[in-house]
């Protein structure tokens, strides 16, 4: 996944996000196959997950996770984002995980606290 600002002093890590989000994910789907009544539930888990880990690092950030979930079937998934704000400081990440049933994709953005 592309990222924005690799995260130099001062600045939005990416690649510590992307270990995060990719250990919350884990640990809420793991190896679990794809179920409809449980989306909703791992969802909410893997945004909230994210949202924990990230304010624990004690960073000056404003966070917005957002978190989707869908069951292979063949169908494409297709997402953008795109970002007005602060290059030096602000960035984003996007994780593409996956299983034998399921792609899960999270993006993180943060934005420097003033």
């Amino acid at each position: 996944m592309e990222e924005y600002n690799a995260g130099g002093e001062g600045s939005f890590n990416s690649e510590e996000a992307d270990v995060i989000v990719k250990e919350c994910i884990e640990s809420v789907v793991g190896a679990d196959d794809y179920s409809q009544s449980q989306v909703n539930k791992w969802t909410a888990s893997i945004v909230e997950r994210c949202l924990t880990q990230l304010v624990k690092q004690g960073k000056p950030y404003k966070y917005i996770v957002t978190c989707a979930v869908m069951q292979k079937t063949g169908a494409g998934l297709h997402t953008a984002n795109s970002c007005y704000w602060d290059t030096a400081m602000d960035g984003s990440s996007t994780v593409r995980w996956e299983n034998r049933t399921m792609y899960c994709v999270v993006s993180v953005f943060a934005v420097a606290v003033a």
